[in-house]
């Protein structure tokens, strides 16, 4: 039986994400946007409401909760501002590859480590050369005895600036492709690994992003976190458990876009009447809910899916690429309701609109989401 009542638990999780981001983020996200500036009293704020490291299980310090809530969780938090929200979630990505794949002294160490205190983590796949295509990767490692060498570059990477650990995919030969990449667990401070430039972006800019340096990085055995050959399949499998996430980012932005445009065409006229009267309108808005609804929906099938370990690529790859396609248009749209005055930064759907592009982009484009749903389906 389908039932799409919200638990007591579930209830409470979304109202304290949708508080705080009336109260926290809203209030700051245009300043940390026109400054590029990593937001750290609100992350603090974040982590001291339980809504940082969510995901992680209770036994290493976190509140265990699924994808599903997981998902709820940043949808709130993505209404205020979606940059705010990838620098509060971001933990996600690199505590879940370590949740899948870690040793238990690995967990033990690391996410209790991001549960002790309002510490941010990162995780480096992507390269100058190397986005989607993981398996292209060019960051090398090199073993000998109980120790490993790395040399290269990272790029793109979350909240690099300020991050504690790392986990970093390297591959023992670049011709290997998938087969010869392993995964890592690099500490800060760790000689030879350096943060590099931080990227002035288009959009999200409230989201620290930067380069990664690794100059004869050498670790023990222990820090390794996905055997040679495997880390490919940990990358891919974090990230179909991450991909929702950014669908339910999208509808966070896809509702502030609506709410946005909904006050706007009541107060604003032309022809002697509001704009909200005009036909034109009116099916903009429609179909903004269209998107915001068929959207969620998909999100939370994916989600469900994978808290029922269901772990099949498809719905994950659905949600995100029709959730960062959707937030697109939806963006677009707002921007046109608003007409000359969306088009400045005095008024919010300007800065909606660039947010969203990085959806259709990062943890896969949406180009590649269709690979992977079209590999799925020929595969049987």
């Amino acid at each position: 039986m389908i039932d799409f009542e919200l638990t007591d638990e579930q209830k409470a999780l979304i109202d304290t994400a949708r508080r705080f981001a009336k109260e926290r983020i809203i209030p700051v996200a245009a300043e940390a946007d026109k400054k590029s500036e990593f937001p750290k009293g609100v992350f603090e704020g974040a982590w001291e409401n339980g809504l940082v490291n969510a995901t992680v299980p209770e036994a290493y310090g976190g509140l265990g909760a699924g994808e599903l809530e997981h998902t709820m969780l940043t949808e709130e938090l993505a209404y205020g501002c979606t940059g705010i929200q990838t620098a509060i979630t971001a933990n996600t990505l690199a505590a879940t590859p370590v949740i899948l794949g870690g040793s238990e002294e690995q967990k033990k160490k690391y996410l209790g480590m991001l549960t002790a205190s309002p510490i941010r983590a990162s995780y480096a796949t992507s390269e100058p050369n190397a986005g989607s295509d993981v398996a292209g990767m060019q960051c090398r490692y090199e073993q000998h005895g109980d120790d490993f060498v790395l040399n290269g570059q990272k790029a793109w990477i979350t909240n690099a600036s300020y991050a504690s650990w790392f986990v970093v995919f390297a591959t023992q030969d670049p011709s290997l492709k998938h087969k010869g990449i392993a995964a890592f667990i690099i500490d800060r401070d760790t000689a030879g690994f350096e943060i590099g430039k931080h990227e002035d972006k288009l959009g999200q800019r409230a989201s620290d992003t930067c380069t990664l340096s690794l100059s004869d990085v050498k670790l023990h055995k222990s820090q390794m976190l996905a055997l040679p050959g495997q880390g490919f399949k940990l990358a891919m499998e974090t990230f179909n458990t991450t991909r929702p996430d950014i669908g339910a980012s999208a509808v966070g932005l896809m509702r502030r876009c609506l709410d946005e445009c909904v006050a706007y065409a009541k107060e604003r006229k032309t022809f002697g009447t509001a704009i909200a009267n005009h036909q034109a309108i009116q099916f903009m808005l429609a179909e903004m809910a269209i998107r915001i609804e068929a959207t969620q929906l998909l999100v939370r099938k994916a989600a469900w899916a994978l808290d029922k370990k269901r772990t099949s690529p498809l719905t994950s790859s659905c949600s995100k690429a029709f959730g960062g396609d959707s937030a697109m248009a939806t963006a677009i749209d707002a921007v046109q309701i608003f007409g000359g005055n969306g088009y400045t930064k005095e008024y919010p759907v300007e800065k909606l609109m660039r947010d969203a592009k990085i959806l259709q982009i990062y943890e896969g484009t949406s180009q590649i989401q269709r690979m992977v749903i079209a590999k799925t389906l020929l595969a049987g």
